[in-house]
């Protein structure tokens, strides 16, 4: 089984039940909702599509929801803006002026706190200007790279601290959107700390929902206050886009393995993501280049790589998750897997790291994780086994959220039993009658006892062919 899982935004090259069944069949695990586009309808009548389809395939399929967040834009140009290099680009807190070389932002609250010496970048960095004087109303800037600006350009702050909170009146009533109609895991932007996802776990249980939520990691003072927000978030992304822009491009793959390494240390999902097969949006083959990328993120440690655009406007969404698909297959099987068995690194992990040991010594078929909400799923996870990681829930929403998980395989939402026994017993009948565990295989499974209580993993047993047939008796009295 490929380890690595995918990720797939849907849009209007791939929205109808006929595209998503093809998107999943060539090996899509999570769908990604991006919530800076379309309607909550539109979002709402995907969400029943995946659903259905899922459902129709028996497979473990998640919905992430990208929350939007407050992303900067220039406002209305008449035409295209021309700056050469030492013009004056002003920035205006109001409409009303009259100035060819003038502008206003969408968030024109954050112009006061800029001062003399901060950059501005537009147009995803490639216009570039700094800050010469601060005035009433107005932010006067000087063109350091020039070029031709249009309406509603992104715009980046890359060494300035922002006064305005990562979450928006929008996104609370995206995240409400999301709780109420059942998304399995939302994704923050631009978080700044982890005060930003505090916050974001606020709002989700103010509207009632657990789901996990996601930090994207695409602001320099994230990845300056990356240490805490790992310790807050319940997964990270990796957002190549605008954390190109904050940081400058030569250090992107140095943040990304940063990243991914603090991720995989804490044992949660990290997702990388943005621009993984661009030529793939107008051709039906990749570059060697790009490959080469999904084979370094996949290698980092990464739990899943992402698309965008390919597979929202690409021309070619079934050949780039294929791509993705054979690029990262063939990079698994040079994988360093059983990362970190140097030692346990806190005490809830000791079973996890034994399994490990074991699996790596013993090589088994599988290992059988029996989890309520997924967290030991994600210990064993954490240490990158070779074998599969086969998974036993008790809820659909675990079932679905473990998909994003590297390596992790969910197989059934089974009934809770007080006996651990019997809980094995049925899990092995019906492993067996759909091909999941063969009679003559070794397993390791790590259960818990007592049964149904979060955090209770502490038993391993080795499971072999005469255990099998003596689950196989019991199950039949």
């Amino acid at each position: 089984m490929r380890k690595t899982k995918i990720v797939a935004t849907l849009g209007p090259s791939t929205d109808s039940e006929e595209m998503i069944e093809k998107l999943i069949l060539a090996g899509v695990n999570v769908f990604r909702f991006n919530f800076s586009h379309s309607t909550h309808e539109y979002h709402a009548a995907n969400l029943a599509k995946v659903r259905k389809i899922s459902d129709k395939l028996d497979a473990p399929i998640a919905v992430l929801q990208d929350i939007s967040g407050p992303k900067i834009r220039v406002g209305e140009i008449n035409g295209v803006m021309e700056l050469d290099v030492d013009d004056t680009l002003s920035f205006y807190e109001k409409e009303g002026f009259d100035d060819k070389h003038g502008v206003t932002i969408n968030h024109p609250n954050i112009l006061p706190s800029l001062k003399k010496g901060d950059l501005i970048y537009l147009a995803d960095g490639s216009i570039r200007c700094e800050v010469t004087q601060n005035e009433s109303g107005v932010v006067r800037t000087k063109v350091l790279v020039g070029g031709d600006l249009t309406s509603k350009k992104g715009v980046n702050f890359p060494n300035a601290s922002l006064p305005i909170s990562a979450i928006t009146e929008k996104d609370i009533r995206d995240i409400e959107f999301g709780v109420k109609n059942g998304v399995d895991m939302m994704a923050i932007s631009f978080v700044k700390s982890k005060e930003d996802i505090e916050e974001a776990k606020r709002i989700v249980a103010k509207f009632g929902g657990d789901c996990p939520v996601f930090a994207k990691i695409e602001k320099a003072e994230a990845v300056e206050n990356l240490s805490s927000i790992v310790e807050t978030a319940d997964g990270l992304m990796v957002a190549r886009g605008d954390l190109g822009v904050e940081l400058g491009l030569p250090r992107v793959p140095i943040a990304q393995k940063k990243i991914i390494r603090a991720a995989n240390r804490k044992g949660i999902p990290v997702i990388t993501a943005t621009q993984m097969l661009t030529s793939m949006i107008d051709s039906p083959f990749p570059t060697r280049a790009e490959v080469s990328d999904i084979a370094n993120a996949v290698l980092d440690g990464t739990d899943a790589v992402m698309l965008s655009d390919e597979t929202t406007i690409g021309k070619y969404p079934i050949e780039a998750i294929k791509v993705l698909n054979e690029a990262i297959s063939e990079t698994e099987t040079i994988y360093p897997f059983y990362r970190n068995l140097d030692k346990i690194h806190i005490p809830s992990d000791a079973i996890a790291v034994a399994a490990n040991r074991m699996a790596e010594d013993m090589e088994p078929n599988a290992l059988i994780v029996f989890t309520r909400t997924g967290g030991s799923a994600k210990s064993v996870a954490k240490y990158r086994p070779k074998p599969d990681i086969m998974v036993s829930v008790h809820c659909k929403n675990t079932y679905r959220r473990l998909a994003i998980v590297w390596g992790v395989r969910p197989v059934f939402v089974l009934d809770e039993h007080e006996s651990t026994d019997r809980m094995i017993c049925e899990f092995t009948i019906k492993a067996l009658e759909n091909g999941v565990l063969r009679e003559d295989g070794t397993y390791i499974v790590t259960v818990g006892y007592p049964t149904g209580l979060e955090g209770t993993t502490n038993l391993i047993r080795i499971m072999r062919q005469s255990d099998i047939e003596h689950a196989k008796n019991i199950c039949s009295v």
